[in-house]
């Protein structure tokens, strides 16, 4: 035997009502007889709307009577849609006195201009005692036996109105006698029933799971169905956590405590009732009905992960008392929270700190006023002695919970929850855990909900996916081949690390795109770009900051002086940086101090392997070194991949240095404009990086460049270099002339002389035995001398300039930053 409960969505047109009628209906779901009641709502927005109605009317007496003759029409449309005109009048004819009835309540509301609890009560009913009509009506016409069932017949309450409660020895017998001597199918109202003094009532918002519950606990049911517009109960709320998925099972603790804070499947107190009886609840989805949902029993299956969800309650205010006379006096929070109580102020959630400073309490920002002046009455003399403090109030706040019975006796659960939200700059004001290990709640911002209930969603449910969103500045050479190779590597990324690759801004030196945080990722072309607006460095950082999303990696592309300035924004914005842009890392001491220590305080990974060597380990080797105490005394490098091309070009095939850097050129291996490597600035930046990661705080202005050019060379404009190049082969010839007579290589190296605090860039002759001149095409090579490696030097080589590997270096940090 079944007690099946549809809520407002599954009848908020004709066409689910129809639906919901199959659904029972099915023979192949359903034995004949096993369905012994079903529990209706209101159509769906129905209580919403008469709520609104009641206060129209309390208003002004005139305001609710076009929105009353919107409701009347919903619901006779319903009844034509549904009822064959044969039978149609009658049916008509009882919904029209129902409305009638609801106008006359709204005209005496008119009339004395306000509108108590009790008469809230008796308008909100109308949408349980319309739906129920129709719906049973309904399925008279589609050939079935069924019959009405006003609840307020059977279930007796106290007199709390907005939130009675049953009188369950009256109310189970009531409906035991009533089931007994009426066998058809009853189609019955929820949300509403009745005092001993026959006034009607309401058992609460979301009542008509509890209607469910009530009469399947008194029947001694085999199962409760809760049918809603959920394919059961998810590990978090869908429309805040996209790849949230229902649990098979879960334990009735467990729906409690995510109920109690914010799931909103199922109304709490449902389950009273159901664990009194031992009966199993089961969430199930009326829009798709062949899925098993999600079941609620008293010892769940067990499943793989290590909580059973997340939830959340999005708008609370902490309420705070504190002062030095609380400290060793008993009574305080006695005090506290009976003043609260005394006005009917619920506290969702309760922390005392050890010390007995201070005690909060979460309550709903609506009772905000009557707590003060609740709490601020009873703790008078205190206050004015200036004992304890007026009730301080935090609003703007929002409670996330991590549920379930696994965390019990787990070491390290605490930690995983508050290490996910530190990680996305998650505050915490205030944290609750009970001693029974099955809840973990936190109250934050509530600007930061989303993002941390996706954080934590990724943390415990990490095998299904992380999502990565991705904001890229630059889509150059580098920035649309870093675009290409994401797109070739993400399905396998998701299948192999449970890493999900989303672009939610791109832009370039002139066009911005960005995608809002429930909008799809942007498409991972430098096209999309087409449809940008015009960039705005600002406003595309601030549109990242105000996404607020969890796990997001700001990647610069660019050659920009003026991008690096805001890493450390957003690096303490806990949002991860990767660069191959040397110009932040290299620049002045003060912003580098700036960014390296914004990451090391927020713990914010900021990766630039790139911007040394392109996609070789060059700076993670040299951090390793440093960090496991290794003295570095010398480091000789090629850092060019592009000098490097040309003169390993010149020595090894003879070519002139002109064709040498037009090739290059060709290759995409040099800047734009061919001088900016010329120069001999970019190895010097790149030189400083690592003088900077063994301690030697330089300035750029304080690393010796010998020029590569002729001094008259850098007055050219960038064409004008272009076409005079073939009058510089005469310059090199003779530094090639002379690196052959004495049997050398000629390269241009840089030489960070640790010990003396010494950093060298030019030309340099070596000999054939140096590992330089072992270097072909656009290698680069760094030689590592320290403590450890004295008598042979650490090298790293490899290739050192082109798109594929520098993208590919770039896209490597992304993947750290996700694992």
């Amino acid at each position: 035997m079944k007690i099946l409960k549809f809520g407002g969505s599954s009848l908020a047109t004709p066409e689910m009502i129809q639906h919901v009628i199959s659904i029972v209906s099915d023979q192949q779901r359903y034995q004949p007889g096993e369905v012994r009641a079903v529990v209706v709502s209101a159509f769906q927005g129905v209580t919403d709307a008469l709520i609104s109605l009641a206060h129209a009317a309390a208003l002004d007496g005139r305001s609710h009577l076009e929105p009353l003759r919107e409701l009347e029409q919903r619901h006779i449309s319903a009844v034509q849609h549904l009822i064959p005109i044969t039978s149609r009048s009658a049916a008509l004819a009882n919904v029209k006195v129902l409305i009638h009835e609801l106008e006359d309540v709204l005209q005496g509301v008119a009339l004395v201009g306000e509108c108590s609890a009790r008469v809230m009560d008796f308008i909100m009913a109308f949408g349980e005692r319309l739906s129920a009509f129709i719906v049973c009506q309904a399925w008279h016409a589609a050939g079935h036996d069924v019959e009405l069932l006003d609840t307020r017949e059977v279930i007796i309450t106290s007199e709390v109105f907005g939130n009675a409660r049953p009188l369950r020895p009256q109310t189970d017998r009531a409906i035991v006698e009533y089931f007994s001597s009426h066998p058809r199918l009853q189609i019955a109202t929820g949300f509403i029933g009745c005092t001993p003094n026959e006034a009607t009532v309401t058992l609460g918002r979301g009542g008509s799971d509890f209607t469910a519950s009530i009469v399947g606990a008194a029947l001694g049911v085999d199962e409760i169905e809760i049918w809603t517009d959920v394919d059961g109960m998810l590990t978090a709320d869908p429309r805040k956590v996209e790849k949230a998925f229902p649990m098979p099972e879960v334990t009735f603790e467990e729906a409690m405590e995510l109920c109690h804070f914010g799931a909103k499947v199922i109304y709490p107190p449902t389950i009273q009732p159901a664990i009194e009886a031992h009966i199993p609840l089961v969430i199930k989805n009326t829009k798709n009905p062949s899925t098993p949902g999600t079941r609620i029993v008293e010892s769940a299956t067990r499943h793989p992960y290590p909580i059973t969800g997340i939830s959340s309650i999005s708008s609370v205010a902490l309420a705070r008392i504190q002062g030095p006379g609380m400290v060793g006096v008993a009574g305080i929070a006695m005090r506290f929270f009976r003043a609260l109580a005394k006005n009917t102020i619920n506290v969702i959630l309760i922390t005392q700190a050890s010390s007995e400073h201070t005690i909060c309490c979460a309550i709903d920002p609506g009772a905000v006023t009557a707590a003060r002046g609740a709490v601020d009455e009873e703790f008078a003399l205190e206050i004015q002695a200036g004992l304890i403090e007026p009730l301080f109030v935090e609003e703007d706040l929002a409670i996330i919970s991590v549920v379930g019975e696994r965390m019990r006796h787990s070491p390290g659960m605490s930690g995983r929850v508050f290490t996910a939200l530190g990680a996305n700059a998650v505050n915490v004001v205030a944290i609750a855990q009970g001693s029974s290990e099955l809840n973990i709640s936190a109250v934050i911002p509530t600007r930061d909900e989303s993002k941390a209930l996706n954080a934590l969603h990724d943390e415990f449910f990490l095998n299904r996916s992380k999502t990565l969103n991705l904001w890229i500045v630059g889509a150059g050479l580098i920035g649309s081949t870093l675009l290409e190779q994401i797109h070739q590597q993400r399905h396998t990324l998701h299948e192999a690390l449970g890493i999900d690759l989303q672009l939610r801004g791109i832009a370039n030196s002139r066009t911005m795109l960005l995608s809002s945080a429930d909008a799809p990722s942007l498409d991972l072309s430098p096209a999309v770009l087409d449809q940008g607006e015009p960039f705005v460095l600002d406003q595309f950082v601030s549109h990242l900051v105000a996404a607020n999303l969890s796990n997001c990696i700001f990647v610069d592309c660019t050659a920009s002086d003026e991008i690096p300035s805001l890493y450390t924004r957003l690096l303490e914005r806990s949002i991860a940086v990767v660069t191959p842009n040397k110009r932040g890392i290299s620049g002045s001491t003060q912003l580098y101090a700036a960014i390296k220590g914004a990451a090391l305080k927020r713990r914010t990974p900021f990766l630039y392997e790139t911007c040394v060597g392109a996609a070789l380990p060059v700076v993670s080797t040299l951090v390793d070194l440093v960090r496991s105490g290794d003295q570095v005394q010398r480091i000789e490098a090629v850092l060019s991949g592009t000098l490097s091309f040309i003169f390993n070009s010149i020595m090894a095939e003879g070519v002139a240095f002109s064709s040498a850097v037009r090739e290059a050129r060709k290759r995409g291996y040099t800047e734009p404009d061919p001088r900016d490597d010329l120069s001999g600035l970019d190895v010097a930046r790149k030189a400083l990086i690592l003088a900077r990661e063994v301690g030697l705080m330089l300035e750029l202005s304080q690393i010796t460049v010998h020029p590569l050019l002729p001094e008259e060379a850098l007055s050219w404009s960038r064409d004008e270099f272009l076409d005079r190049l073939p009058q510089l082969d005469h310059h090199f010839d003779a530094h090639l002339r002379e690196a052959r007579d004495s049997g050398g290589w000629l390269a241009c190296g840089a030489l960070i002389d640790v010990t003396n605090q010494r950093v060298e860039v030019g030309l340099r002759t070596v000999r054939h035995e140096h590992p330089f001149a072992s270097l072909r095409g656009s290698d680069n090579i760094v030689a590592f001398t320290t403590l450890r490696y004295a008598s042979q030097p650490l090298i790293v080589k490899g290739p050192g300039a082109g798109a594929e590997v520098t993208a590919a270096g770039v896209f490597a940090d992304i993947i750290r930053v996700g694992r």
